[in-house]
């Protein structure tokens, strides 16, 4: 069975990241979007990056535009109004599909690991997101509701059990 830590992804630059290079690290995994009413959560989770950054969170932030197009603009361009807005430090990678023929490995992975609601795999909506364990094998997932601070315990917990 593969690991999450065989899959690559791509930075925002367009580099591939290896997420082998994670293991040992906690992950927050969050599909996002600049124009939705869930952006705000873009500072909970930059306060969680530089409070938890040190002891092992990681988080990887993926823009998407397949819930009412609301992230349409570049890779540049969001990466610009996440650090001005919000001034994030954390990584954004490359704009991807969490649903559909186009889904990248790393959310096909995900989400077969982590059902959301009544069993189902496809994200529902911008900023679902998964809290993965040092080693990999725990998956989280949480709604777009769910405020990436109320995760904090949970982060706590597998940080210390690292």
């Amino acid at each position: 069975m593969p690991s999450i830590f065989d899959i690559d992804v791509m930075k925002s630059d367009g580099q591939h990241y290896s997420l082998s290079r994670l293991k040992g690290k906690t992950m927050l995994i969050v599909n996002t979007a600049s124009q939705c009413r869930f952006t705000p959560q873009y500072q909970e989770l930059e306060i969680l990056h530089k409070k938890y950054e040190q002891q092992g969170l990681v988080i990887l932030a993926f823009p998407c535009n397949q819930f009412a197009k609301q992230e349409p603009e570049t890779d540049d361009k969001i990466e610009t109004f996440c650090q001005v807005n919000y001034g994030i430090s954390f990584a954004l990678h490359k704009k991807i599909q969490v649903n559909g023929s186009e889904t990248i490995p790393l959310y096909q992975f995900l989400k077969s690991r982590a059902k959301g609601v009544l069993g189902s795999e496809s994200i529902k909506w911008n900023f679902t997101k998964f809290l993965v364990s040092p080693d990999g094998q725990k998956i989280q997932r949480f709604s777009p509701t769910t405020s990436p601070m109320t995760l904090e315990s949970q982060i706590i917990e597998y940080l210390s059990n690292n």
